[in-house]
Formats: C-alpha cells, structure tokens, sequence
C-alpha cells in the first residue's frame, strides 16, 4: 500500500496538470462547436449547424484529405531517407557515431520558424537553388521554381523531420543482436539477404515509430504550409488558423479541430495497435 500511495502522490501533479491545461480546455473548445456565433447575443444559442456545414461541404473533406496525402508522402520520404542514415550510424560509424548523431541534431537545436524562412530564401527566385541552375546555364533567368507549391512544403518538412524520423530507427537498429547476423552469415546468406531476412524485420518497429512520428504532427501542420506553400500548398491546420484568427469563426473552427483530434487518435490507436510501446524502450 505504501508504494501504491507514493505512486498516486507522483501522479496528481501531472494528473492536475493536464486536466487543467489540456482536458479544460478541450472541453471548452467541444462546447464551442455548438455555438451559433463566436460574438454576440447568439453566441449563447447551441446549435448543430455547424457540423451540418461541415458535412454539408465537400471542400472541408477534400483539404483534409490533401493534407493527408502531404503528410503521408513527407513521412514516407523521411523514413526512407532516414533509413540509411541510421543504418550507417549503427552499423559503419563505429566510435563516430554519437559525433555524427549529434551533428544530425544540431539543426533542430535552432528556432523553427527560422529553418522555415532559410528554405524559403533557398527556393526563392533570388534564393541558393536558382543561383546554382544560373550558373550552370540550366535557366536563362531567375524564377521562382518551387516556392509557394505543394512540393515546397513537402520538401521543407522532409527536412525537418529527418533528425526526428531517424532516432527511433537508429534505437531499433542498435538493439538488433549482431550473433543473428553471424549466424546468417554461417548459414550461407549473403549480406543483402541478410538485411531483409534479419535486419529489417528487426528494425520494422522502428520505422513504424519513424513514420507514425511524422505523419501525425505534420497532418495538423499550418506554419510551413503558410510560409512556403502559398495558395497551392494550403493544409487543413491553415484553415484552422484562419477560422481562429481571421474569421474570428471560433465554432466552425473548433469543429474543424474536434474533426482533426478525432483522425489523430484513430491514427493513435493503430499505432498502439501494431507498436508496443515496450518494442521502442527495448528489453
């Protein structure tokens, strides 16, 4: 009982903690969803039709799948970009490894919104991507090639998330036992055989966590997509942000939110599903 009590006196800090400043205020944001109006006398007024708007346009739907498809494909970009990088630093890096691991850091150590604006100035017209094509006689003039596209933010958060993505592979990866890579050695596989019939199976937990740890923040995503996508690389948390900020629509845009929280635990729950937690922290 003692032990059982020291536990539940650890807890209530960060029980009381997350009720107050994240299960309040998801109740607050539910509550809105049922209003009429952010401002006003009809505000008070609880209604459905803002979920009767939401279902009744297609274009809400439509941008929600967009931005899945985005994250989708920026996830699987950085596990698969990730993949060899982890791999070289578990298996070819020898004593240099925690050196180029936090090499591979660094970059995330500096201000978000600022690796954002760099990219933006690298795929501008006047920007590092255009001089390079200038010089090598590629374009006559400078032009905007990828900036303001959808393949600017899909770019941009590939490279953001690379560090990220590359952690729990390279943490699965060094719990592989290397006797198993002998043992197939003296069993006659050749290297490659080896990777896929140990090495990989080994590390799929791994690329399960990279890619779920890219897909699911970069779905609700809107910083990006509002600096380097323009009106062709809008994502769902854009429109979130503008019913908030601009619209002062705080109903519609609670709804929107409720909708996106709703996805992400879904996505939650097939990661607990095919992802023991247990499989990231090891033996």
């Amino acid at each position: 009982m003692e032990a059982r009590t020291r536990i539940t006196i650890l807890m209530l800090p960060p029980a009381a903690w997350l009720f107050l400043f994240f299960v309040v205020p998801l109740g607050i944001m539910a509550l809105f969803s049922f209003r009429a109006g952010s401002f006003g006398a009809e505000r008070e007024q609880f209604t459905l039709e803002n979920y009767q708007h939401l279902l009744a346009s297609p274009a809400y739907a439509n941008l929600l799948a967009q931005s899945a498809w985005i994250a989708l494909l920026t996830a699987v970009i950085a596990v698969v970009l990730s993949y060899p990088l982890a791999y070289y630093l578990s298996f070819r890096a020898g004593d240099a490894r925690v050196t180029l691991l936090t090499i591979l850091i660094i970059p995330a150590w500096t201000s978000f919104l600022l690796r954002i604006l760099a990219w933006k100035l690298i795929l501008g017209s006047g920007g590092l991507l255009n001089s390079a094509l200038l010089s090598l006689n590629v374009i006559e003039e400078a032009s905007p090639l990828l900036i303001y596209s959808r393949t600017a933010v899909v770019v941009t958060l590939v490279y953001v998330w690379i560090p990220f993505s590359t952690l729990p592979i390279f943490s699965a990866l060094e719990r592989v036992d290397r006797r198993l890579l002998e043992a197939a050695a003296d069993l006659g596989c050749t290297p490659w055989q080896a990777f896929l019939r140990v090495t990989l199976p080994l590390s799929l937990p791994g690329v399960l966590a990279a890619f779920f740890f890219v897909f699911i923040p970069t779905l609700g995503e809107w910083v990006t997509p509002a600096l380097v996508g323009g009106a062709q690389g809008v994502m769902y948390g854009n429109l979130i942000q503008d019913q908030f900020v601009r619209a002062l629509n705080w109903p519609l845009g609670a709804v929107l939110s409720l909708v996106l929280m709703a996805l992400v635990l879904l996505l939650i729950l097939a990661f607990n599903r095919f992802l023991r937690v247990s499989d990231l922290a090891g033996a």
